[in-house]
């Protein structure tokens, strides 16, 4: 198994998504000990925010682009081999704001990509993805919206879905750590969420 660990979180060793994302590749590599991963920190050199010149390179064929294209699609094309190279994607996923951090947008900005990624369909979209891709989001917020009244504002977990399943990529699991700024559940919060961490079961999903 090829896992890709994605991580969108400045905040290293103290963020919870972070270590909620770990635990989920330590459980990964014991049911698959033969496992490779790979972990790609995009806050450490983040995808460019997409400008005219990103643009222009994806909807120019690949022999007609000017080195200024070439080099502004580099990213997208290196994203975009590296999920096709993987069996297994877990993505670290802090709440920011109600949405995602900037630099996980910026990432699904570059590989979506219509006619690499998905296809326009009189039916719809359709994803180019190669099927059978597992998904893991590793979530952490301050609050709670997994369920009660937060989760009618869950704005990350169905934005993600949608955004991945446009690419073929429907085989998602969510593993949140909630509560991490609410007294009285924080103290607990990153214990509660890895004992409920179960690969097996995640993957019978």
């Amino acid at each position: 198994m090829n896992i890709l660990h994605l991580i969108s979180s400045p905040r290293k060793w103290a963020s919870a998504s972070i270590q909620l994302g770990n635990a989920i590749v330590d459980q990964l590599q014991n049911a698959n000990p033969n496992s490779t991963v790979t972990v790609h920190d995009l806050t450490d050199k983040p995808f460019p925010h997409l400008e005219e010149v990103h643009l222009q390179s994806f909807f120019t064929p690949t022999e007609n682009r000017s080195p200024e294209q070439q080099e502004a699609v580099r990213h997208s094309d290196q994203a975009i081999a590296e999920l096709q190279a993987a069996d297994a994607i877990v993505i670290g996923v802090p709440v920011y704001n109600f949405g995602v951090s900037s630099t996980l947008k910026a990432w699904i900005d570059h590989i979506a990509r219509a006619g690499v990624t998905f296809r326009y369909t009189a039916n719809g979209p359709e994803g180019l993805i190669e099927p059978g891709k597992k998904v893991y989001l590793a979530v952490a917020s301050g609050g709670i919206f997994s369920e009660g009244p937060g989760a009618a504002i869950d704005f990350v977990v169905p934005y993600l879905k949608t955004a991945l399943g446009l690419l073929g990529l429907t085989d998602v699991s969510v593993v949140r750590v909630e509560g991490t700024s609410i007294p009285g559940l924080k103290e607990t919060a990153m214990e509660k969420a890895l004992a409920s961490i179960n690969v097996e079961q995640l993957l019978a999903v």
